[in-house]
């Protein structure tokens, strides 16, 4: 092999931006309702962690996602700071609205997500409709938010493959992209929405889509790690500069509980934030994240709901360079030289 395409000689970016996706795909998935006031108390730990981009909640209707009906109270309880932007994601035109009455009276989002699956079989599972249907619907939706001040994330969800249908053409995948690009979506998400990609897959893909004039500061990677592959995903899409990374506090979320068949198997999850956070930094890869606050949410995270997560970083804390010493109680004793 080449030595520039070594890692060590890389040109990797100097920083990149987390999104912390706990408080929404993170909890989509979980059976305990988690109480507002806990919401709150995480989210507003992610704030003073330093993370910029929070996903903080999601618009759907109660009766499919219990887990937010209290979306309107949460995002009037947590901190506001600037250069903090909190996302949630709609569904429906009555999402939108939601979003837009919250934002009317003081306590809205900055960021409107939307989905589409790559696949149509998996568009038709997840929220019964066809492409066709999906789009007329999402274009809607977009116009909306973007007259009302927001920021729209389009999301291209199975992008790496479908659980039903198996592997999707990347020229598909990138047709949609563009799709969600004309309509005026700021960031697009490539979604690997049950992990199925690997590194090698992963490589390829970007280097597909980066061809086909997507940039590395409009694509935002978010890998599932349902077989165990989501920061080694994530670390080949640093190889290509991407920027921004959403993640998962102790690697939960995965398939929403909307009574929709379940076509992963393993773990559902999101790559896990403490594990690739702590190899970004090892990497000299900032984050802006202050450690030990990072480590307390991961604990407070197992805390809220009441078992061990899948953090490795969490157990084994960070590497001890010289001075450097972890409890798990106390946090980082010692300086980095």
């Amino acid at each position: 092999m080449c030595d520039t395409m070594r890692l060590h000689r890389m040109n990797l970016p100097d920083e990149v931006i987390i999104g912390e996706c706990w408080a929404r795909d993170g909890l989509q998935n979980e059976p305990l309702i988690v109480p507002t006031r806990k919401k709150v108390e995480m989210i507003t730990g992610m704030v003073e962690a330093g993370f910029r981009k929070i996903e903080a909640t999601n618009f759907a209707h109660p009766k499919y996602l219990q887990q937010f009906a209290d979306a309107e109270e949460v995002l009037r309880q947590i901190p506001r700071k600037e250069g903090v932007d909190y996302r949630a994601i709609c569904t429906t035109l009555k999402g939108i609205e939601r979003a837009v009455k919250s934002k009317d009276e003081g306590y809205g989002v900055d960021e409107i997500a939307m989905v589409i699956s790559a696949s149509e079989a998996h568009n038709l599972a997840n929220v019964n409709m066809t492409h066709d249907e999906n789009k007329k619907l999402l274009e809607q939706m977009t116009r909306r938010a973007i007259d009302t001040g927001h920021t729209v994330f389009g999301w291209v969800l199975t992008s790496f493959g479908c659980p039903i249908n198996g592997d999707v053409p990347l020229d598909h995948v990138a047709k949609m992209g563009k799709w969600w690009k004309d309509i005026g979506a700021t960031f697009i998400g490539f979604g690997d929405t049950t992990g199925v990609a690997n590194p090698r897959q992963v490589s390829e893909f970007y280097e597909y889509m980066l061809a086909e004039g997507f940039t590395t500061d409009e694509v935002v990677v978010h890998f599932h790690d349902t077989r165990g592959w989501g920061v080694a995903c994530s670390l080949v899409a640093l190889t290509f500069g991407f920027r921004y990374f959403d993640t998962s506090l102790g690697a939960i979320g995965g398939q929403p509980k909307t009574g929709a068949a379940e076509y992963h198997r393993g773990y559902a999850g999101n790559t896990c934030t403490e594990d690739l956070v702590g190899m970004f930094e090892e990497m000299g890869v900032r984050t802006g994240l202050d450690m030990d606050k990072l480590l307390e949410l991961g604990r407070k995270a197992e805390q809220t709901l009441n078992r061990r997560l899948r953090s490795n970083f969490l157990q084994a804390g960070p590497v001890p360079h010289q001075g450097i010493v972890y409890d798990k109680e106390k946090g980082i004793l010692g300086e980095k030289r």
